[in-house]
């Protein structure tokens, strides 16, 4: 007896709905070499953690005990008129620098070990463009940032950590306004959905939660990759809703849906501004942490490096290597901020789509790069989003609530055939 019909019948034996069993009987489908490659990736990332917080510390050691920062900074200074103006130059050399000597680290992270886990698309020749034309904006942005982060530095004083913390939070919200008009086209073509159900579908549930839409736009990710991805981005009249190919060719349409909802749950409930206070107020405190860490390190070895104070733009590389140690302590903290705003969207998308097999299946198929059952202590210090057991359980409790209430847009069936044609498609893959 096949896995579905094993799955009935526990189902149709039980009273009543069974969410315990309805999630097991979900899970199950998924097994062999592709959960052991999935586990693989995912904890692989653990790891990367910390090697990329090594080697953005091991960065700045080469750069300020070269003499480079020094060097650069008396350049720049030299050239320029006045003080302000030598703050942009000297980011982008910094920036250059520091991409290119942890550039073997980024493209094995983002090229090859993608390619060993069967998920990019791009060739290297196409990988290399693209970190270049993001290389070119992070840098743009970066010395906009910068220079008027570290005028600030030299007005604010000893207050400089609190006033750094705001003006990040109003630069992630131009980031954030400008993103979808100017920043993600140069990476993907964005093109209006066909007419259709699932678009009217999904512009039914945005109207009906207040999002200001009129259109859906279907955006190119297999020509980076073959994850499955969707937005609602943007603010002040940019907003836009957004959905990869890769989810519309490989997904059904109740799937599409509870993306969809999950994706405008974020938007309707305000997410974006709920992160800007808890950023800001990780910032303020990761800039106040860095703040001690810097006076101490230049105390010991500002002689050696040529940086004057925390004001001088020579030690921005030692800046960066403080926050950096702060955002690596604090990772359990930052990912339980977004796992639980992530766990609302999950909710709301349950409410707004209405579609728990949908969901559960959807969670499954993440599974490729998404280790689907860590363990407890895993989930709460390495996950940013709710688990794929944890996405299928919520979603049969919910339904097993709907049931219990009498909803008839629900029925207890359960979708195991897609369910093991994920799990089947998934072995393929890891055959390849």
């Amino acid at each position: 007896m096949i896995l579905s019909e094993l799955a009935g019948l526990a189902l149709s034996e039980a009273p009543g709905f069974d969410a315990d069993a309805a999630t097991s009987a979900y899970l199950a489908t998924l097994d062999g070499a592709a959960r052991d490659r999935s586990d693989s990736y995912f904890e692989g990332g653990y790891w990367l953690i910390l090697v990329n917080a090594l080697v953005s510390l091991a960065v700045a050691w080469v750069l300020l005990q070269s003499g480079f920062a020094r060097k650069v900074r008396d350049k720049v200074e030299a050239w320029m008129p006045w003080r302000w103006l030598a703050i942009p130059l000297f980011v982008i050399a910094w920036s250059l620098a520091s991409a290119l000597l942890s550039f073997p680290l980024t493209v094995y992270e983002g090229f090859f070990r993608e390619h060993a886990f069967n998920l990019s698309t791009m060739s290297l020749t196409g990988w290399v463009v693209e970190w270049a034309m993001q290389l070119l904006v992070s840098t743009i942005m970066g010395a906009l940032f910068l220079t008027v982060f570290y005028v600030m530095i030299r007005l604010a004083k000893a207050a400089w950590w609190l006033w750094g913390a705001g003006i990040a939070i109003v630069f992630m919200a131009f980031a954030l306004l400008i993103a979808p008009v100017y920043i993600e086209p140069l990476f993907n073509d964005y093109t209006p959905m066909e007419e259709g159900e699932l678009r009217d579908d999904i512009l039914a549930i945005a109207h009906a939660n207040g999002i200001p839409a009129d259109d859906v736009y279907v955006f190119d990710v297999s020509r980076q990759s073959n994850r499955i991805t969707a937005n609602v981005s943007g603010l002040f009249g940019t907003t836009r809703i957004a959905l990869s190919d890769t989810l519309v060719d490989q997904t059904d349409p109740d799937e599409v849906l509870a993306v969809m909802g999950h994706e405008m749950g974020h938007y309707v409930l305000n997410h974006i501004w709920e992160m800007f206070v808890y950023f800001g107020v990780l910032l303020a405190l990761g800039l106040a942490f860095a703040d001690g860490l810097f006076k101490w390190a230049n105390m010991a070895f500002g002689k050696s490096w040529g940086v004057k104070d925390i004001g001088d733009i020579a030690g921005l590389p030692l800046l960066s290597a403080c926050l950096t140690v702060f955002f690596l302590v604090t990772t359990p903290v930052y990912n339980r901020i977004v796992y639980t705003n992530e766990a609302e969207a999950d909710i709301f998308g349950l409410n707004s789509a209405r579609e728990p097999d949908g969901f559960a299946t959807v969670a499954l198929r993440l599974s490729s790069y998404r280790k689907i059952e860590p363990s407890a202590w895993e989930e709460f210090v390495f996950f940013d989003h709710p688990s794929g057991h944890s996405r299928v359980a919520m979603a049969m409790d919910w339904k097993a609530g709907q049931l219990d209430m009498g909803a008839d847009d629900q029925t207890a069936d359960l979708r195991i055939d897609r369910a093991e044609q994920i799990a089947a498609e998934l072995e393929a893959a890891n055959s390849d």
